[in-house]
């Protein structure tokens, strides 16, 4: 008996070629595999470091570093306290960042983009995976994406302190309000880490998955129809906030390490 699978299995028409695809259905996966390791690297790299994370000037904090618990952490930057060892394998985040790539790994977008990408399972609609066989996402470690609920209530919590942090930065040292280019920096990539986190599908689900009448529910219904319209953009706001997190870490890692100086417009 025949053991093929797939496009060799019996049942399936004999083809000359393994898809009849002709377009570049290829190009979306090249694209994700450059810019999610782009993202990886560039993340990694920073969150060991462990430097130019902290304007204190003007209360710049990035987002790779926040909330700093480190005993290391640099005065200031530090909003609700240290007590992690330092050590030069802990980041000083060590506890929201995480979160925050569970948060991303589980994610359903990011499911789909990095199984076609790098997993090729499947690399694309109508295109056969090289995989034998196909277990889903039903045996470790691909069972754990089922606690992606889980890791959106506390990644909105991570971004609530996001956004307090972008709130302390319009505070100058000096105790007066003060307005920079950081800051509108940081207030773009807060917009954007709540469009991401607020379009989630468990997001969604949570405002009016479980309703069985709506017109019982009339506040419910209405944040579930606004998370829906967000949740059509999901993709979008993903890549987006992937790319304003290193454009803020970036801005702050250059002002802290005095390559550049902070553009002022206030204070």
């Amino acid at each position: 008996m025949s053991t093929d699978t797939g496009i060799h299995a019996p049942s399936r028409a004999r083809l000359p070629v393994s898809s009849l695809r002709t377009d570049r259905w290829w190009v979306p996966q090249v694209l994700t595999i450059v810019g999610l390791s782009i993202f990886v690297i560039y993340a990694t790299t920073r969150i060991f470091l462990q430097r130019d994370y902290w304007v204190a000037e003007y209360n710049y904090l990035t987002p790779f570093y926040s909330p700093c618990m480190s005993v290391a952490c640099v005065e200031g930057s530090a909003h609700f306290g240290r007590f992690l060892p330092d050590h030069s394998l802990i980041p000083y985040a060590a506890i929201s960042m995480p979160i925050l790539l569970l948060f991303r790994l589980t994610c359903y977008y990011y499911r789909k983009a990095y199984y076609r990408s790098f997993w090729l399972a499947p690399p694309a609609c109508a295109v056969p995976e090289p995989h034998e066989r196909y277990t889903g996402e039903t045996r470790f470690p691909l069972i754990l994406q089922n606690l992606h609920r889980y890791f959106f209530y506390f990644a909105a919590a991570i971004v609530v302190i996001n956004t307090y942090d972008m709130l302390l930065a319009f505070r100058t040292a000096d105790g007066e309000f003060g307005l920079g280019l950081g800051n509108v920096i940081l207030l773009v990539n807060v917009i954007m880490l709540w469009a991401y986190t607020l379009s989630c599908h468990s997001c969604r689900h949570v405002m009016g998955g479980r309703l069985k009448n709506f017109s019982k529910n009339p506040v419910r219904y209405w944040m579930w129809t606004k998370i829906s319209a967000l949740n059509t953009r999901h993709m979008e706001f993903a890549w987006i906030s992937l790319g304003t997190l290193m454009l803020v870490d970036l801005y702050v890692m250059l002002v802290a390490s005095g390559a550049i100086t902070d553009l002022r417009f206030i204070g």
